[in-house]
């Protein structure tokens, strides 16, 4: 995989979309369209007034857009929503959805090891490159170079609702974090990363 610098990239507020109740559970939902529960509506709401209140004016600069799925087209409409914009106007792209997990989705991991615990050892063994089994099952890196040209393709200063997974691509992309190591990174819920000027902080 080839990095490139966070230097490289316009300003980005790249947000999870607050918890589901199979987040709260611990379920796979990579593709499943799970919606938020009220925690999660809470969790966007905050992060939406802490980004009505950093940016200001500044806000009707930045472009919109979300993974289509509706727990964080749902999130984007809060927060967008709650910095005094329309709630349905921001774009969508299918390449920003979460990885498919193929026959695991909406199995926990405790579950997945009662009836796949070789995939289990193998997930363990290389977390990046793991691809579930079915049909559709997709890796951490698979989602990676899916990813990318959505990123790649930012000109200007942006805000993007989607998934833990594509926040962990990010990381491991950019800000040079291995990818063993970035999809083993904690993406909080009601917290946002930004990146501007080559840094990279939670906020």
């Amino acid at each position: 995989m080839t990095e490139a610098s966070l230097s490289d990239r316009p300003e980005l507020y790249l947000v999870r979309h607050g918890q589901t109740e199979w987040n709260a559970e611990g379920r796979l939902q990579g593709q499943v369209d799970v919606p938020l529960n009220a925690l999660g509506r809470s969790q966007a709401r905050r992060n939406g007034r802490y980004l009505r209140n950093v940016l200001g004016e500044r806000a009707g600069g930045f472009r919109f857009v979300a993974s289509p799925l509706g727990r964080a087209s749902e999130t984007m409409r809060i927060l967008r929503a709650e910095m005094g914009f329309a709630p349905e106007d921001f774009a969508t792209d299918e390449r920003l959805v979460e990885l498919h997990f193929g026959d695991w989705q909406g199995s926990t991991l405790a579950e997945v090891a009662g009836f796949d615990p070789d995939g289990i050892r193998r997930r363990k063994a290389d977390k990046w490159g793991f691809v579930p089994p079915g049909g559709r099952g997709e890796s951490y890196a698979m989602l990676a170079e899916r990813v990318r040209p959505v990123f790649e393709a930012l000109d200007g200063p942006t805000i993007v609702a989607a998934h833990g997974g594509v926040s962990r691509c990010f990381l491991a992309l950019y800000a040079g974090v291995p990818g063993n190591e970035a999809v083993r990174t904690e993406i909080p819920q009601d917290r946002i990363l930004h990146i501007k000027d080559g840094q990279l902080a939670w906020v």
